[in-house]
């Protein structure tokens, strides 16, 4: 692995054509005096120069843009008394990869990211890969504007690029700031546009506008989510809108939209998810409601929206996330996740540790891969899918001890601490994590379902059952709710309720008929040892 450097200078053509000989000899004197002799104190070396540029080879990406970053100040300070359209000023793309070393040149894809960010940059600017910004962030002095996922020519899959930002206002600075906002929408931006009311009575305006206000809210509290505001959203209310326009405009890859209409007794409400780059549906569905207090029943679609579309817009972005040639920490996350959301299969829990692992070795205290982590050694530890369950719960307690001295509001932390609690004997200290993660994100569902198990450890399973349905009626079609199903079942065999525990148990079954029948096993005997204790 290197770290290749690509230059050339801006506009080279143009200034060679107003003043060949005068363009040529500033070059080589730039060259000679500034360039080459930051890339030899950085322990770099010139592979071969390119007529109005070069290509160069580092030890270390921290050295090529510290060598970088010299030569472009230092030019800058030679050249800042010159006309600005004679002036030289370089552009430097720094990738790391593997390469093919021949004694006067390199190449392979490396070589070819290196040339094509290089493309990309700002005059006096420098540009890096993820690869190569994983290694430098909090290691140059200098800061950098993420430009999102950047198609390059003749690279088969997108690579995230990221633009030094020097002090001041420069142009460069805001061309970089500009195209940052115009270029990549961040990952996980939404806008939720005014559902449409279709009851043709203006008296029910306030609570479709209210449901579109409190589910902007709602899904504001997912982790890295950005979610423009209400006020911007409502002045697309009742105008026909173009869905790629609007994400050009607000610079954001989803939308959802929605309609609501009375009819009688019944209320319905169609939602869709539209990826707004393509313009393609992701996900639609509809909710049929009988209409008996509007305000609860709004409180019950916001919640199942939102933690429906947390996971539906988690699988986007893993999606994406997996056509990268270099995924950063963030991208590796999403991946995680997505494979989080698909069971409690051995094979895929495996798979998400392997993200947030990777994730966590580019950016060792990311709360989020922590997290994702911890889950993971709890849901293998607390369904006793290992052997050395006691060593997955230190490690998974350790690590959400950690997030929460880096983060102490993370909902999800709390609620991972609570399930280590109950799965260690303690379930009322369980409890109370739970109830403050319900404090800091209401539509947590599992943390309902993990209060009504631990009222079961405690002996209070006639408790269980109305926990667990809080659970299922903010998330009725969570990948997990066939283990909170089977809580209730293990809770009523507890009270010697034999008919009502085996339906329970044959419901968590049909629920999920490839996970059920073990993890009601699984958890039957897990719970009666933890009683035992």
């Amino acid at each position: 692995m290197s770290a290749i450097l690509a230059a050339d200078v801006a506009g080279y053509s143009r200034l060679m054509h107003h003043a060949e000989e005068a363009t040529h000899a500033k070059l080589s004197v730039l060259l000679t005096e500034v360039v080459h002799p930051a890339i030899a104190e950085h322990g770099g070396r010139i592979v071969k120069n390119t007529g109005d540029g070069f290509l160069a080879e580092f030890p270390s990406a921290v050295e090529a843009v510290r060598a970088a970053a010299q030569f472009q100040t230092r030019i800058k300070e030679l050249t800042v008394g010159e006309a600005e359209d004679t002036r030289i000023t370089f552009r430097v793309g720094i990738n790391i990869g593997d390469v093919i070393v021949e004694p006067h040149d390199i190449f392979g894809d490396g070589v070819n990211i290196a040339a094509r960010l290089e493309g990309i940059a700002e005059p006096e600017g420098i540009c890096v890969s993820s690869s190569a910004y994983d290694h430098i962030r909090g290691k140059v002095g200098i800061q950098f504007v993420d430009l999102g996922d950047q198609n390059l020519k003749n690279i088969d899959r997108p690579v995230r690029a990221y633009a030094a930002l020097p002090n001041g206002p420069s142009p460069a600075t805001q061309a970089a700031r500009a195209r940052s906002s115009s270029c990549s929408p961040p990952r996980l931006s939404i806008v939720v546009l005014p559902f449409a009311n279709l009851s043709g009575d203006p008296n029910q305006d306030y609570f479709v506008d209210g449901v579109t206000e409190s589910l902007t809210t709602d899904l504001s509290r997912i982790r890295g989510s950005f979610v423009i505001g209400r006020h911007t959203a409502f002045t697309y209310k009742g105008k026909a809108v173009d869905l790629k326009q609007i994400g050009r405009e607000l610079n954001v890859r989803y939308a959802l939209e929605g309609s609501v209409q009375r009819g009688g007794d019944r209320l319905r409400v169609n939602v869709q998810l539209i990826d707004t780059e393509t313009d393609s549906h992701l996900w639609a569905d509809r909710f049929d409601k009988p209409i008996a207090d509007l305000l609860d029943m709004q409180d019950e679609i916001i919640s199942r929206l939102a933690n429906t579309l947390n996971a539906k817009l988690i699988a986007a972005e893993a999606r994406r996330a997996e056509g990268m040639l270099n995924p950063d920490a963030v991208d590796l996350i999403f991946q995680g996740r997505a494979r989080l959301n698909e069971g409690q299969a051995l094979e895929s829990l495996t798979q998400a540790r392997g993200f947030f692992e990777r994730a966590l070795a580019l950016d060792p205290e990311n709360v989020d891969a922590l997290v994702g982590k911890a889950i993971v050694d709890i849901s293998i530890g607390s369904t006793l899918l290992t052997d050395d369950r006691m060593a997955r719960c230190t490690a998974a307690k350790a690590a959400a001890t950690k997030v929460l001295s880096l983060a102490p509001d993370y909902a999800l932390a709390h609620l991972v601490l609570g399930v280590i609690h109950m799965i260690t004997n303690r379930a009322a200290e369980g409890i109370a994590e739970c109830e403050q993660a319900l404090v800091l994100d209401r539509n947590l569902a599992d943390a309902h379902a993990c209060i009504g198990w631990a009222k079961a450890l405690l002996g209070r399973s006639a408790e269980t059952e109305v926990h667990t349905n809080e659970a299922l009626r903010l998330s009725p079609h969570d990948i997990y709710a066939f283990r909170w199903i089977n809580g209730i079942g293990i809770a009523k065999s507890q009270m010697g309720a034999d008919a009502e525990a085996a339906a329970w148990l044959r419901r968590s079954i049909e629920a999920n008929p490839n996970a059920g029948r073990h993890f009601s096993a699984r958890m039957g005997r897990g719970i009666r040892v933890a009683l035992r204790k």
